[in-house]
């Protein structure tokens, strides 16, 4: 009984001492960092323009000043990557020694120039149940290069993909859908493409784990938003303080937290993403780097600025069902009145839609964590979304409490279950 006392005492205090520690999160450095990610300098943080590199330097600069590692040792802070897009210029195809009509095919090159006669593809049939554009979405994504033999049936619906100006990772391999009944026997492929590469890059630093260091706990937000567009009044900047300065700012302010303390079991990573807004390329390049294995949670934060539906001191998380790590959150949050609740719009996939969910599809306890009311958030992609319109004392207890419902995740004592 007494062992048992002791322990309960002991637990008390490290809560406490938690508690006390996720106090150094101060909303006047959260005020100053949201500030400077959503000011016009930054001109809307769209991705391949000055803007967005100046907010590069910025969270790079924070993170250093943190005393966070880079994630490659000797390198910055900087994860590159690149997309491309092709175009088309000139294109034919014949199929068991018949041309088809431009109707019955499409080409996504991956280079300048394509001549294949009967080798350099591998030939592959599109399912007929499930979603087909999905499916040929996955596989032109890919790192093959294919022919794609789709049902006729499925034109309709593949016909989306003929005018989709797609950005596309990878080796630059190039993948032909074409709309036949029967069996490809022989083939001929030529094209000539105009391909245009586009240079990305995450911010992204580490805290190596003083007895875990192969398991991983990451934290994450976008960066990036829409930039500058359509003047509305005297107005043309699309700030994004909300959508996702916010984010990125409780992302550099875990940082600074967990970087001056005694240091974590398991190895920490932040992470700011680039190019979620047009196609999730920044988490989805992150994701490939890691074993999902050893990434035991992912603690992605979106739009974390405005009261969620519930009011103040309340967060809700995605796909809280899918595994317990809203549960270990919550217990770790007891007595503090702050509540995690499930996701309140599960009609709009928001599990889906956001960076967790590279991670998620490969079985990792993946989630974000948000206060928008996705049914009436004001200012949401408009030239409103502006520091003046959030809560910074709100937010900052929001960080706080992400803090300290991480805590036994990050030390080692519990591990969310898997994403099935």
């Amino acid at each position: 009984m007494r062992i048992c006392l002791l322990f309960v005492m002991l637990i008390a205090a490290m809560s406490a001492d938690a508690q006390w520690k996720t106090r150094r999160i101060r909303s006047g450095d959260v005020r100053d960092m949201l500030s400077a990610l959503s000011d016009d300098r930054m001109q809307g943080r769209r991705p391949l323009t000055p803007g967005i590199e100046l907010a590069a330097d910025y969270i790079a600069s924070s993170f250093k000043t943190s005393g966070l590692q880079p994630l490659t040792p000797g390198g910055d802070f900087r994860q590159r990557f690149q997309t491309f897009q092709s175009s088309v210029r000139e294109q034919s195809v014949s199929l068991n020694g018949q041309a088809l009509p431009a109707s019955d095919f499409m080409i996504f090159a991956g280079t300048e120039r394509i001549d294949w006669t009967d080798q350099g593809a591998e030939v592959v049939r599109l399912g007929t149940t499930g979603n087909p554009l999905q499916e040929a979405v996955g596989l032109i994504q890919g790192n093959r290069d294919l022919i794609v033999v789709a049902d006729t049936a499925q034109r309709r619906v593949l016909q989306r993909l003929r005018n989709a100006r797609m950005q596309r990772m990878g080796s630059g391999r190039t993948v032909v859908i074409v709309f036949l009944a029967g069996d490809v026997m022989t083939y001929r492929v030529q094209a000539t493409a105009t391909v245009t590469r586009n240079a990305y890059a995450n911010v992204v630093g580490m805290i190596p784990g003083r007895t875990r260091p192969d398991e991983f706990v990451l934290f994450s937000a976008h960066y990036d938003h829409l930039g500058i567009g359509k003047p509305v009044g005297q107005d043309s900047i699309y700030n994004g303080a909300n959508d996702d300065a916010s984010g990125t700012t409780a992302v550099m302010a875990l940082a600074r937290l967990f970087a001056r303390g005694a240091g974590p079991e398991r190895t920490l990573v932040f992470a700011a993403f680039t190019a979620e807004e047009s196609g999730g390329y920044g988490s989805r390049y992150f994701s490939q780097q890691f074993d999902p294995r050893k990434v035991q949670a992912m603690f992605n934060i979106e739009m974390i600025g405005t009261e969620s539906k519930w009011g103040r001191g309340s967060a809700y998380i995605t796909g809280f069902e899918k595994t317990d790590f809203g549960t270990i959150l919550q217990r770790n949050l007891e007595g503090t009145g702050f509540v995690f609740h499930p996701d309140p719009y599960p009609a709009q996939n928001l599990f889906y839609r956001s960076d967790n969910a590279t991670l998620a599809a490969l079985g990792v306890p993946a989630h974000t964590i948000s206060t928008s009311k996705m049914d009436s958030e004001k200012y949401y992609h408009t030239v409103d979304d502006e520091i003046g319109t959030l809560d910074i004392d709100n937010m900052t207890e929001i960080i706080r409490a992400i803090a300290l419902s991480s805590i036994s995740i990050v030390q080692g004592k519990d591990t969310p279950s898997r994403v099935k």
